[in-house]
């Protein structure tokens, strides 16, 4: 049976309204928000830089986010848009022109490249609205909260997910953002960051990831292996029951992230996928690496994590645990620089970096 907990719901105030703010001077951590600092997989295939460039416009609602992308001059015209406030239902519809293709109730960037969202001032809170990629490219989105997306129930919002990706995704950097719901698919949520369809060079960083009966999946189906190239590092996944995350197919490099409570199993690599996993903190968890709920084989490299209350299950034909010994059984070359941080010092560093609202900080490589 799932474990899920509840999490207590912030009251939401809705705020309307639509500002340029081009050129205007913000504190540093908004300021460089939408530039540089790109790291891993989405450093590849001709970077990611989001609407660096570009103009800034500030928005304080769905609706509002919907319009700036509406307004470009074209689908690939770079945009930031700097979000404050609660975006909600009651915020979000859709917004028609040449440059966009939204929906009510969903944050849609829908073949469309080159764009930003970044949460600034006060922050920037997605409450039960989700935010879905399908056949865009450059996107960065960081520094925004997103809560309580449901596939089920009232109100239901981008699948279930909090950020989804799908169809011929490219080149996209999520960092220091927090993504939470309040239980598993009995309580009518589904995954906090899934990649699907052919979705590829996606960097997942900085970011805390709690509270979920699935953190997220690369790939919908044994056979959808067209995903890959997907990097997570100092990230926290905080009672998350599986998937962080499921793997089927193509390449994922993990490091420096903590996991804490996985409930029924961690990094599921599995229909031919290979797993990169380096210096990673596991903590009060079961089943943290390995394949599971099918015989068909992943695969993994494994250096330089530490296991700490770590609890294994026995192998059977649709369990294929990688410890209690973890060894490696492929290798995964990494075409991009990074620094590992020390494994011991993950815990320490991830809490004082990863999530929203967190000024943007990243890891210096001391405890």
């Amino acid at each position: 049976m799932r474990r899920s907990v509840a999490l207590r719901l912030c009251a939401a105030l809705a705020v309307t309204g639509l500002a340029a703010v081009t050129g205007a001077a913000l504190p540093m951590s908004e300021a460089s928000a939408a530039t540089g600092g790109v790291t891993g997989y989405a450093t590849q295939n001709g970077g990611t830089t989001g609407g660096a460039g570009g103009q800034k416009v500030r928005a304080t609602t769905g609706t509002a986010i919907h319009a700036a992308l509406c307004g470009r001059a074209s689908t690939s015209t770079p945009l930031t848009i700097e979000v404050e406030g609660t975006v909600n239902h009651a915020n979000t519809k859709k917004v028609s022109g040449a440059g966009c293709d939204t929906a009510d109730g969903v944050i849609e960037l829908k073949k469309v490249s080159n764009v930003t969202i970044v949460g600034v001032g006060g922050g920037a809170v997605f409450d039960q609205v989700g935010i879905h990629l399908r056949e865009a490219r450059n996107v960065i989105i960081q520094n925004v909260t997103v809560r309580n997306v449901k596939k089920s129930g009232s109100p239901t919002s981008n699948g279930g997910d909090a950020i989804g990706m799908e169809r011929n995704v490219r080149n996209v950097w999520v960092d220091h953002t927090t993504l939470e719901a309040s239980g598993g698919e009995p309580e009518g949520f589904d995954g906090l960051f899934d990649l699907k369809d052919n979705t590829q060079y996606v960097t997942l960083s900085y970011s805390v990831l709690r509270n979920s009966g699935r953190g997220g999946l690369v790939g919908n189906s044994e056979s959808d292996r067209s995903n890959s190239f997907i990097t997570y590092h100092h990230n926290r996944y905080e009672n998350i029951d599986s998937r962080a995350p499921l793997l089927r197919g193509g390449i994922a490099h993990m490091y420096n992230n903590h996991y804490v409570r996985l409930n029924e199993s961690g990094i599921n690599s599995r229909a031919g996928a290979r797993a990169r996993v380096d210096n990673n903190y596991f903590e009060d968890s079961k089943d943290v690496l390995g394949t599971f709920y099918t015989d068909a084989a992943g695969y993994w490299q494994v250096g330089g994590n530490i296991f700490d209350n770590v609890t294994w299950s026995s192998p059977g034909s649709e369990n294929h645990p990688a410890g209690p010994d973890p060894k490696s059984n492929t290798t995964v070359g990494i075409p991009y620089s990074h620094s590992l941080d020390a494994a011991s010092c993950v815990p320490a560093i991830v809490s004082r970096t990863a999530g929203a609202g967190k000024g943007l900080q990243v890891s210096d490589g001391k405890c």
